[in-house]
């Protein structure tokens, strides 16, 4: 008996996914999603910071990032045959081997380019007559005897340099090589002999048996010293005249250590280790900062001179390198936690709607349960069991998409991600729909707005949130999206903060115009538009929860966009400033100028469709400045001074002169972007009309000019003199614009070229689109002196971290997601009251309304609080953005790394796709899925809907 009871008691998880799969169904992919992108958030961060600190040590020049411990030649006390045994490889690989095994974690070495040996710290001067000498002056060389020789280069002509028997500091003949660009620039030939004297001057002869070419000249095996590789011309500190000569390396065999020792120049001994950066993560920097600490001095030092030496000392600049990595990462974190926190309240809200939806659709079936006696106890915990049995694993699935989506990354803080959406999901869909039963409820009671009445509970959360929005804002605009210790979370929840006050003011104000409207057409023939109104003024679908979930999403995506489309128009900005036009072509020097042959052919080219010639030259000295302010204003020369002018006239010391012709410029101007051009106030009439060829100007010509608004308050209004290489005359300032093409100083002065005496170009600036290949074939055939800048090229190399690559792609998924939960939350509104609305169709029906007459009602009810929702965060947007965008600089993503890049602030400003397209994306969904409802309902009999004893 009691087994066919139990065989008749079907269980109630079974029963109810298949009563309702689509809907769990639905539910599971939702969380699916979700915690994909939860989960792959601290995942996405953690790859990204990693990749960040492996690339910034491995691109890092090696002599930084090299760990160097080196210590003095064995002391003069101990027996010789002990001090050359000490400068011998066994012995300094038995140290090696010990360094290697004493690096603490997370420092870990490279062990294919480690080097040791012995070299001179000094250098000593060869006098052999045949070395070069290009100012006679004999250069000056350093021996090094390190190990690895063979294994890190080939050989290109003589042999490997050898000790055909035991090397003593006695000896007094060894054997070396150097590399080919030694060979070339000190003109070192095979069986070449150099003599490197002892300390007694007793002569050690150095014969140089082969030239030796690296097999990897960037590694750190002949980068962390670069005159292993590579001679060097310097200048003699010695000399009251600036004197060059020449400065290089002998690679000594591996091993003559012994026979340094007997010289002066100082010899050390040295273990050179690169660190292997493969193994080292993101969160790694800190211990890795703090053990180079500890090993330059602290304790980590203590167990290096226990092994190297008491004399030993430890060098590098990988701190340096981690420290910068570092405050980088600092920089861009406040940033992204403004996307994630804004991507993050989005889709809880969005978790929350949908349990809103199904716990709306199962409350009948949960009151009869309750009015039978069922316990909220027992009915949630069969509520919990159900919805954990598809929210767990499409929680974990989500986690495992994630975790093979993004590789390199800790597992536990996207386990915690998942968890958190799997646990929201768990408890707030029993608790939301258990918390309705806890009093019997009365059949047939209003749920629209109209029974809504705003609490004073909910008047204090809500001026409370204000007050929180209100202060965050405040706070951000003041000190920026950092904060000392870390990332300041109510900072970086400024927009949601401001969309969720704005979501409030307009759930309290939105039905109001709705129904000043239902009085003028009241008045109307037909009832579709009276009742369509009255609808969407009462219908709960335009609830706080559903317009929350809409404002945050678009006003998320519009920050997204606008931090993509910031970080877009710096990189354009920074790349214009650098080369001036889309292509520049200019001379090795300064003072090259351009032959017209190369001027024509370059401006003929396919592709080229304006070139201006421009004369360059820097460093010339302003006049004393003028007193008070009498220089021309922007309004003088039509144009605006902006904020990117020099410093004041007192910095004015030093300007650029830039010779131009004024109709081609002003033409690349316009082309360009750049600030309108006066052009006509630089026409040369009268005393500044052109020269006859080869004519000498009178220091009493007077030449118009354009200047920068700091050397124009320094001339003043009236003539100054200067003195340059194009020639002396005087200029009286026409006008002033912020910046110019040709030069990247901020103090400049424009005349005309054709007034100079030395009217050749040194630059030519470019614009349209030539081929590269073309272009660069073109310049190479005036001769190699000429070098092209191309504005594409500069404009790639500011993307040049795995950092600010990777989150400019988590800013470009926050944009996209933003967008889809929007359009889900308008889904799952309108799904929400689909019942009703079906219900109404069929009642109206039955009282004569055509199919045509019920889409029409249908989209009219759902029009307005699409609007608003679109409206609302088409505002919500603008103003997240306006308000937020003075305390962002966005300099850390877009120009951070790249030598020479222009360092001032990058604000936010507004992206129109980042805020229409979504919004116009959430009224299309409305009105479709309208017209889908209205189509679906027609379709259905009145009978089907209407039935007997419906609540409906």
């Amino acid at each position: 008996m009691r087994h066919n009871d139990r065989a008749a008691s079907a269980p109630w998880i079974r029963t109810r996914l298949r009563t309702a799969p689509g809907a769990a169904t639905a539910l599971a992919v939702l969380v699916l999603v979700t915690a994909f992108l939860a989960a792959a958030f601290p995942r996405a961060v953690d790859a990204y910071e990693t990749k960040g600190l492996r690339h910034d040590i491995l691109t890092a020049d090696a002599g930084r990032s090299t760990l160097e411990v080196a210590r003095p030649q064995p002391g003069l006390e101990l027996p010789q045959a002990q001090r050359d045994a000490e400068a011998r490889s066994p012995e300094l690989a038995r140290i090696g081997s010990g360094l290697l095994k004493a690096l603490p974690a997370p420092l870990r070495a490279d062990t294919s380019s480690v080097a040791y040996g012995v070299r001179t710290s000094k250098p000593a001067v060869a006098n052999e007559p045949w070395l070069a000498r290009p100012e006679a002056v004999p250069p000056q060389l350093t021996y090094v005897a390190q190990t690895g020789l063979k294994e890190h280069a080939t050989l290109a002509s003589g042999a490997w340099p050898t000790t055909p028997q035991e090397v003593t500091s006695d000896s007094r003949e060894v054997q070396g090589a150097v590399t080919e660009e030694t060979a070339a620039e000190l003109k070192v030939k095979v069986g070449a002999t150099i003599t490197l004297l002892t300390a007694a001057q007793d002569p050690i002869t150095v014969t140089i048996t082969g030239i030796v070419a690296p097999r990897d000249p960037q590694g750190s095996y002949w980068s962390a010293d670069p005159l292993l590789r590579t001679p060097s011309l310097i200048v003699d500190p010695t000399s009251p005249f600036p004197v060059h000569y020449w400065t290089g390396t002998v690679l000594l065999a591996e091993d003559t250590g012994p026979a340094l020792l007997s010289t002066a120049a100082e010899p050390v001994l040295f273990w050179r280790i690169p660190p292997a950066p493969a193994g080292l993560t993101g969160p790694d920097d800190a211990r890795l900062t703090s053990v180079i600490a500890s090993l330059e001095s602290g304790p980590g030092l203590l167990k290096v001179r226990e092994i190297a030496g008491d004399t030993a000392v430890f060098a590098t600049g990988l701190g340096h390198i981690v420290e910068a990595n570092a405050r980088m990462r600092d920089a861009i974190s406040p940033v992204i936690a403004v996307a994630a926190l804004g991507i993050g309240s989005v889709a809880a809200v969005v978790l929350l709607m949908t349990g809103a939806l199904i716990a709306g659709r199962r409350k009948a079936e949960l009151a009869l349960m309750r009015s039978r006696g069922g316990s909220l106890r027992g009915i949630g915990g069969r509520l919990l069991a159900e919805t954990a049995v598809t929210v767990l694993p499409a929680s974990a699935l989500g986690l495992l998409l994630a975790t093979l989506a993004v590789g390199e990354a800790r597992w536990w803080p996207g386990a915690l991600a998942a968890a958190g959406v799997g646990l929201l999901v768990c408890v707030a869909l029993p608790l939301r729909t258990t918390l309705q039963h806890i009093r019997p409820t009365l059949h047939g009671a209003r749920e629209d707005m109209v029974s809504a009445r705003p609490s004073r509970r909910r008047t204090v959360a809500e001026l409370t949130l204000l007050v929180l929005a209100v202060g965050a804002v405040a706070a951000l605009r003041r000190r920026g999206t950092s904060a000392e210790g870390g990332t300041d979370l109510l900072v970086s929840a400024a927009p949601v903060l401001v969309a969720l006050i704005a979501a409030l003011v307009l759930v309290r104000l939105y039905p109001l115009p709705l129904r000043l409207a239902t009085r003028p057409v009241a008045r109307l023939r037909g009832a579709i538009g009276f009742l369509s109104l009255a609808r969407a003024g009462r219908s709960s679908a335009g609830g706080a929860l559903p317009l929350l979930a809409l404002l945050l999403a678009l006003a998320t995506a519009a920050f997204g966009g606008s931090v993509i489309a910031g970080i877009g128009d710096a990189r354009d900005d920074a790349a214009l400033a650098s080369v001036g036009a889309d292509a520049r072509i200019s001379g090795a020097s300064e003072r090259t100028t351009l032959p017209d042959e190369l001027v024509r052919t370059v401006r003929d080219l396919d592709g080229v469709r304006g070139a201006a010639p421009v004369r360059v030259e820097y460093s010339v000295n302003m006049p004393e400045s003028v007193a008070g302010d009498g220089g021309a204003d922007g309004d003088d020369a039509g144009t605006s001074t902006g904020t990117g002018s020099g410093g004041s006239a007192d910095d004015a010391k030093v300007a650029a002169l830039v010779g131009i012709d004024p109709a081609s410029y002003a033409e690349l101007a316009r082309a360009t972007g750049l600030p309108a051009f006066p052009a006509a106030r630089l026409k040369a009439t009268g005393s500044s009309a052109p020269l006859p060829e080869g004519a000498e100007a009178g220091p009493d010509r007077v030449l118009p000019a354009i200047a920068s608004p700091a050397v124009a308050a320094r001339l003043g209004k009236e003539p100054r003199a200067i003195e340059t290489l194009s020639g002396d005359f005087e200029v009286q300032v026409v006008g002033t614009v912020p910046r110019v093409a040709s030069v990247s100083p901020t103090d400049f002065l424009v005349v005309n070229s054709a007034a100079l005496e030395q009217k050749a170009p040194t630059t030519l600036l470019l614009t349209g689109a030539p081929d590269p290949g073309k272009l660069r074939a073109a310049v190479e055939g005036s001769g190699k002196e000429y070098a092209v800048q191309l504005r594409s090229e500069e404009r790639a190399r500011y993307v040049n971290t795995p950092m600010q690559a990777g989150a400019e792609r988590i800013y470009l998924a926050a944009v996209a997601a933003g967008a889809g939960y929007a359009l889900l939350a308008v889904l799952l509104s309108l799904l929400q009251t689909a019942p009703e609305r079906k219900t109404l169709l069929a009642r109206l029906r039955t009282m004569g309304l055509t199919t045509g007459q019920g889409r029409k009602l249908l989209a009219f009810e759902a029009t307005p609080q699409a609007l608003l929702a679109a409206g609302g965060g088409l505002f919500t947007g603008w103003a997240t953005i306006v308000l937020l965008s003075p305390g962002i600089d966005l300099v850390p993503l877009a120009l951070a790394g790249v030598a020479g890049s222009d360092t001032s602030p990058v604000l936010l400003r507004t992206d129109l796709w980042s805020l229409a397209l979504p919004a116009a994306g959430v009224v299309a969904l409305a009105a479709a899925v309208a017209g889908v409802q209205a189509w679906w309902a027609s379709r259905r009999g009145s009978i089907t809907e209407l039935r007997a004893g419906d609540s409906r």
